[in-house]
């Protein structure tokens, strides 16, 4: 539990200081300078105009490309963390045996019940904090987009369907849809786990509510990159849950009709 609010502290922390470091307000080209600018910034910069370019300058289509092609690069780390989930899921049957065994609230139990469960994961090779990791690789890469957005002058003047890129959504329809797609993205990921876990419902809750929040200040194309990734990543655990979905289904309906 420390651990997981320790690293959901480091993951806010981390946003925080990538968001201040570097001027926000100064246009991003070839010549701005600093590791961040140049590698991180820069790049999704030119990507950005690149693929507007191509679109006819439509830069709605060119964020969605981008965010496509940000998805595909990370997708092997993705599809590790959901395989991590789906391991967690297993072992839950395991792990309320173990709690049910050292149900005592003292000290001596509780430490006890802490190996038991350490030595469970590392004997099924389970990481019950990997599925915390894409989130760290993902954190620079979003406010690294956020300050391509920001920083790319010709993304104001474009619009995509209601609403002006470089602007918040007048109707606030992105950051609801970035929050419900990441709550179905965190439920899908999780698998049942978190009904069974508080502190994994805990986040399952506050991850979208931050999204949310964000969205609401941040310009409606960052929003829009949230939601299509979101949408990327629902699609991603369908495809991989898909034969266990359709197992649990089969079992329900097994049961009903008996």
């Amino acid at each position: 539990m420390k651990r997981r609010i320790l690293l959901v502290l480091g993951l806010v922390s981390m946003v925080m200081l990538l968001a201040g470091c570097t001027e926000v307000n100064q246009p991003i080209t070839e010549e701005s300078q600093g590791f961040w600018n140049q590698y991180i910034v820069y790049p999704l910069s030119w990507l950005i105009i690149y693929f507007a370019e191509l679109t006819g300058e439509n830069y709605g289509i060119s964020i969605v490309i981008v965010t496509l092609i940000i998805r595909f690069a990370i997708l092997p780390l993705m599809i590790k963390q959901i395989k991590n989930s789906k391991a967690m899921q297993e072992l839950q049957p395991e792990m309320q045996k173990l709690r049910e065994k050292y149900s005592s609230k003292d000290q001596k139990t509780q430490q006890k019940l802490q190996q038991e469960t350490m030595a469970l994961f590392q004997k099924n090779k389970v990481n019950p904090l990997a599925g915390c990791f894409p989130l760290l690789v993902q954190m620079p890469i979003l406010i690294g987009f956020y300050h391509a957005i920001m920083r790319t002058e010709a993304i104001a003047d474009h619009n995509f369907l209601w609403f002006d890129l470089g602007a918040r959504d007048p109707l606030f329809l992105l950051p609801v849809i970035a929050g419900i797609t990441t709550f179905i993205q965190q439920k899908l990921t999780m698998a049942g786990t978190a009904s069974q876990n508080p502190q994994m419902a805990m986040l399952l809750y506050i991850m979208p509510i931050m999204i949310v929040i964000f969205a609401v200040s941040f310009p409606a194309a960052l929003s829009l990159y949230w939601v299509v990734g979101n949408l990327f990543m629902i699609v991603q655990t369908m495809i991989i849950y898909g034969p266990d979905i359709k197992k649990n289904a089969l079992l329900k309906s097994g049961g009903k009709k008996k």
